[in-house]
């Protein structure tokens, strides 16, 4: 793709898809899935009330905010006090993703509802937008950052950045240009913002840092940022994403950047939608650990269908994508010893071996006294992270767990295609149980209803501004619920 005047720009392609599409004209089951990721990642923001990266990000927000709150401003999911508009965006980012409970888009390996949706409820609350506009406005900037992300599977992870805020803060600001009703020089002007103001790197998960649950915020509250900014005729890049430091370039380089399909951010708009490639969790961890889980927790039920102690094993075998190693199996002793959530979240083998003993993965089994529970300990220290010559990643994040018992027989057992996959997605129901068992963590019953029927019907709200007394239920003053279910 050259850039001279004969090829459009990649931005202004999205830009007159953004500004020309009506919810009319998406299938209605697209539209169905979109009101589904809202409510899951609803339910995610609503489970971290109680977590303490929540209470000490919402202090330093406030006090970045300038104001003492509570205060008129835009709803904080969960907690009862209001902040600015971008101030609240940015924490109700880090909420809904702080628990690494949210969507993934799998062959892009983003976040994107958590940094979408935060900045679509902020903006179209405090400009009193019906329902109808917000839900098309977030399905675009989801359509735009899935294609995105796609465009580089597993690319900007190999270069060191984290594609929630790299390619989010695209997305967000597509959003919110669209919900603004920005013509489509104006939502051209939003990406050429976003580009000066994206970046992420993944520094973290080597020191197993709390910065991560920023990056979802921080694409959402600067996408709205870009969007108002873009409003006015300030002149912005042209070539965001195909240009010499353009998206790709700049952040992959040139040996990557030929890897990347161009085309495939721009090819069939309207026909093929991109964001049905988004899959919701079944397990608060690393989506990169999912298929390894499922099949600890069903060789679980094998031993003990077959009476065999977890004491028989000696030696556990977890077949995993090479290109999900560096961030969930290396370094191995850091990762066989995690000693927080955080870094038991993005730990293979704690994700092993919590379903081997135990059957499940839950949030109560990344409270500390799970984690340095003395078995799970002795698990981790017979697991070996060894690369899937089979798999089929990025596509699918795969998973093989080989157990070795004392007598030297082995039990398997294979996950081809992890749940949650767009070609194995949770139920309508199942993601509703999910909902209702994070929100039920710190919230009553009735509240959690009332959220739940809003969300489901928001395309039919006259005002998103009626969403937020449901965002800031009472909570409950004891932890109610134990966990997410078995999904």
């Amino acid at each position: 793709m050259n850039n001279d005047d004969s090829t459009p720009p990649i931005s202004k392609r999205i830009a007159a898809f953004a500004a020309e599409l009506s919810l009319a004209d998406i299938p209605p089951e697209i539209v169905d899935h979109a009101r589904y990721l809202m409510l899951d990642t609803l339910g995610c923001a609503l489970a971290a009330r109680g977590e303490a990266f929540a209470d000490i990000y919402a202090k330093a927000i406030v006090e970045l905010s300038g104001v003492v709150p509570p205060r008129a401003g835009r709803a904080v999911i969960g907690h009862e006090f209001a902040l600015p508009m971008r101030d609240a965006a940015l924490l109700n980012g880090v909420l809904a993703h702080g628990l690494d409970f949210d969507d993934t888009h799998i062959a892009g390996i983003a976040h994107l509802s958590v940094a979408v949706l935060p900045a679509v409820i902020a903006l179209a609350a405090q400009r009193s937008l019906p329902g109808a506009r917000a839900i098309l406005a977030y399905l675009v900037g989801l359509e735009a950052g899935s294609r995105l992300a796609a465009a580089a599977p597993g690319l900007f992870h190999d270069s060191g950045f984290h594609p929630t805020v790299t390619v989010g803060v695209f997305a967000s600001a597509i959003a919110c240009a669209t919900l603004l009703g920005l013509d489509a020089k104006g939502i051209e002007r939003a990406q050429g913002f976003a580009l000066s103001t994206a970046g992420g790197t993944l520094q973290f998960v080597e020191d197993g840092a709390w910065t991560k649950r920023l990056h979802a915020g921080w694409a959402a509250s600067t996408g709205i940022a870009c969007a108002v900014m873009a409003s006015y005729p300030i002149p912005t890049p042209i070539y965001v994403y195909e240009g010499r430091f353009g998206l790709f370039r700049a952040f992959l380089g040139n040996e990557r950047m030929r890897k990347v399909d161009l085309d495939g951010v721009i090819s069939e708009f309207g026909m093929t939608w991109r964001l049905m490639g988004i899959g919701v969790k079944p397990f608060p961890v690393c989506h990169f650990n999912h298929a390894c889980a499922d099949a600890a927790i069903l060789l679980h039920e094998r031993l003990a269908q077959t009476d065999i102690g977890i004491d028989r094993v000696r030696r556990i075998e977890a077949r995993v994508p090479e290109g999900v190693m560096p961030s969930v199996c290396a370094p191995v002793d850091t990762k066989r010893t995690p000693t927080t959530d955080y870094e038991a979240k993005f730990s293979l083998p704690y994700a092993v071996a919590s379903g081997l003993l135990r059957g499940h993965l839950r949030l109560t089994d990344l409270l500390p006294e799970a984690i340095s529970d003395s078995r799970v300990q002795a698990i981790m220290q017979r697991i070996d992270c060894v690369p899937d010559p089979d798999s089929t990643f990025p596509k699918h994040y795969t998973g093989e767990i080989v157990l070795t018992l004392d007598d030297g027989t082995t039990l398997a057992h294979r996950e081809t295609v992890n749940r949650g996959h767009p070609e194995r997605p949770l139920k309508a129901n199942e993601i509703r149980a999910k909902y209702q068992a994070n929100a039920a963590c710190w919230f009553r019953a009735e509240d959690i209803s009332a959220l739940e029927d809003f969300v489901i019907t928001i395309d039919s709200q006259p005002d998103v501004r009626s969403l937020e007394p449901l965002l800031r239920p009472a909570p409950l003053r004891s932890l109610q619920n134990q966990g997410n279910p078995d999904l």
